[in-house]
């Protein structure tokens, strides 16, 4: 057995593998890990394609093959739901993606080192809090006597105050919000560390060329961070889908239900509380296979991309 490590070929024997003993032994520990928690469970995958029914089992179920799909195809409900994921998902992606590169940016640029410190640490906080305290939060604000409110009609930019949460059309953009004042402090961390790793020459040359500052953002910023900004992206990609279940779930109600409800609340709906098991996992089917597909997809355009950059 072999092994490439630094362009070099390294024959793997047994002394070797003894000397890795401890790697190897820890390796295992998270290849059983992954296979119980993360590989095992798709075997529940089968009811999708069964009338499942929890005192026959999964080998006693009868088998109805694509019927559970085709019944989701023809839902209105859950057309209706794919599309609230899909655009949740975009809207949470580019939002938030943007926002932590951004900040990252500013947050290199600050000359303070103690003030640099104190921001990061502010913006890292809301990433620990539930989603519970976050939504408690929105809800006070954004309420009819909340400070939103209050403010825009202090500076009379309305006349009365408004029900936020009673009108679909400000729901994404609420959502959006909550993920960006959540996460965007907590995602701008790799994208620092890349930005400490770029070479501080290059500043310095480029300043002595009288480049200005968003001249060395712009030429050297960015394009020393363009690997971290594709390899997240790719990997983010997949997680489009993952539009989220406890924000939508928590700041839902009738008035925008049809614009809150995302394929997670979907499956809790039909596969917990109305019983329909199959027809939750075929939904929860669906959104994995579709996540699978965008990454491939988005994995494909970058390698592309990379090699025309190439040639």
């Amino acid at each position: 057995m072999t092994s490439v490590v630094n362009g070099r070929t390294r024959k793997i024997n047994w002394k070797e593998m003894k000397r890795q003993k401890v790697l190897l032994l820890w390796s295992l520990v998270y290849v059983i890990y992954g296979f119980i928690f993360c590989y095992l469970p798709l075997a529940g995958w089968l009811m999708a394609f069964e009338n499942y029914k929890p005192k026959d089992g999964f080998f006693h179920s009868q088998f109805i093959g694509l019927g559970k799909f085709k019944q989701l195809f023809i839902d209105d409900g859950f057309l209706r739901v794919i599309r609230n994921t899909l655009a949740m998902g975009v809207i949470n992606l580019v939002v938030t993606f943007v926002a932590a590169i951004v900040f990252a940016i500013l947050l290199n640029e600050l000359k303070s080192q103690g003030g640099k410190k104190v921001v990061q640490t502010i913006s890292y906080l809301p990433h620990f809090l539930s989603w519970i305290i976050v939504t408690g939060i929105l809800h006070d604000a954004l309420s009819g006597t909340g400070i939103v409110n209050d403010l825009l009609l202090r500076f009379h930019l309305l006349n009365e105050p408004i029900n936020f949460f009673a009108h679909p059309k400000y729901f994404w953009g609420i959502v959006a919000f909550a993920n960006v004042w959540k996460e965007t402090g907590w995602n701008a961390i790799i994208y620092l560390a890349a930005i400490v790793a770029i070479d501080t020459n290059l500043y310095e040359a480029a300043a002595i060329d009288g480049a200005g500052r968003w001249a060395r953002i712009r030429y050297i910023t960015l394009p020393g961070i363009k690997p971290t900004i594709i390899i997240l992206l790719l990997m983010n990609a997949g997680n489009v889908l993952n539009a989220g279940f406890e924000v939508q779930y928590l700041l839902g109600n009738g008035l925008v239900q049809s614009v809150s409800q995302t394929i997670d609340i979907y499956v809790l709906k039909w596969g917990i509380s109305q019983g329909d098991y199959s027809l939750g996992t075929a939904a929860g089917v669906f959104k994995s296979v579709v996540s699978i597909v965008i990454i491939l997809i988005a994995n494909g355009m970058a390698k592309r991309a990379g090699e025309e950059r190439l040639f």
